[in-house]
């Protein structure tokens, strides 16, 4: 299949530059093949009535760092200022970035980062060394930090990593580190949020308790690569990133028990979708996890693991609308896109969120 395919037109002012407020005051689309009518409109809030007692929804409890880092790059007494996004934990001191602008930077190259107009006096204390340069304006990137320390550092001298649609429309601020972060958020990891779980908040969690709905969770670190473009004329071209994932044994097995007892799996968000597709060894089964994926889902791929679906709206010519579209079917979520967008719904990580309920 040709990545055209899942081409269309989203006008520039249907993308959510802030969430909405509160949380789970956006809106939901509901798309439901075969049924009656086929696309529905609602809202987050309106999420338990369309559950059943004893389903399960499963979340992506990753925590995003403040992975943005601006800086200097210091090359024989001369200095050029530099941007990375760190996207890939090698060790206790090593990064993968990508680095702007990548072409100025050689190995052996010196970093230093914080000098901000807000954070003068933290400039000196992370520094570090461009250790290798990879295709792609990709880095290998050794802090003189290491371990908790160099956590600490990054935390202090970088910015929430917005998406690009957002970054470019205006810069992060301080409302941005509660905002891009799940309520639930636990593991530190990603430079993404998980943005289906965006919606999520304690009275919501309540309510969903009072169905009789089960919430999981797992872990998959969301790397820069979900903000990288697809430049694979088809798809059979297009290789992912690999994101390390971890769904526990217990995870795995309470999952399992779910599915036995006739209730279904829903996951929150396409991350959340990704890793338990990785994680299953056949249909319905769910074992533990531990590893990268790498997985791309795309129309003819048959889920083992998932049964619904809750995510946002997806960029045109992107590997989550493609994902999408294998799960309900690629002119059915072009139908639904378009009825979005015509509605006014609000696209991308800040915006609203769409149910999925899969194709026969």
């Amino acid at each position: 299949m040709r990545l055209s395919d899942f081409d269309f037109h989203l006008p520039t002012e249907r993308i959510a530059l802030h969430p909405a407020r509160p949380r789970d005051a956006a809106r939901m689309l509901v798309v439901q093949p075969g049924g009656a009518p086929e696309l529905a409109d609602r809202g987050i809030a309106d999420l338990p009535e369309f559950l059943r007692p004893g389903d399960a929804l499963v979340f992506n409890d990753t925590k995003v760092i403040p992975a943005r880092l601006f800086g200097q790059r210091q090359r024989d007494g001369a200095s050029v200022r530099v941007e990375l996004l760190l996207h890939r934990r090698l060790d206790d001191s090593q990064w993968l970035a990508f680095a702007r602008p990548g072409k100025r930077l050689k190995a052996g190259d010196r970093l230093v980062f914080g000098q901000t107009d807000t954070n003068i006096c933290f400039l000196g204390q992370l520094a570090a060394t461009v250790a290798e340069k990879r295709e792609g304006g990709e880095i290998l990137v050794a802090f003189d930090l290491s371990g908790p320390i160099l956590d600490e550092a990054i935390a202090a001298a970088g910015e929430m990593p917005l998406p690009p649609y957002i970054a470019a429309a205006r810069p992060a601020d301080r409302q941005d580190l509660a905002d891009y972060q799940t309520i639930y958020a636990r593991a530190e990891g990603a430079v993404a949020a998980p943005t289906a779980g965006l919606h999520f908040t304690q009275d919501l969690f309540a309510r969903l308790d009072a169905r009789g709905v089960s919430r999981h969770f797992v872990t998959l670190h969301v790397g820069a690569g979900t903000f990288l473009p697809v430049k694979a004329e088809t798809l059979d071209e297009h290789r992912m990133h690999a994101e390390f994932g971890v769904v526990s044994a217990t995870t795995a097995a309470e999952l399992n028990a779910v599915r036995a007892r006739g209730g279904r799996i829903i996951a929150v968000g396409t991350t959340s979708t990704r890793l338990l597709e990785s994680a299953a060894s056949a249909p319905g089964v769910l074992g533990p996890f531990a590893a990268e994926t790498d997985i791309f889902i795309r129309p003819g791929y048959r889920f083992r693991a998932v049964d619904g679906m809750l995510t946002n709206f997806h960029l045109p010519k992107s590997t989550l609308f493609v994902l999408v579209s294998a799960f309900c079917g690629t002119e059915r979520m072009r139908r639904a896109y378009a009825h979005a967008i015509a509605a006014q719904y609000r696209f991308y990580s800040y915006g609203d969120a769409c149910l999925l309920w899969p194709a026969a």
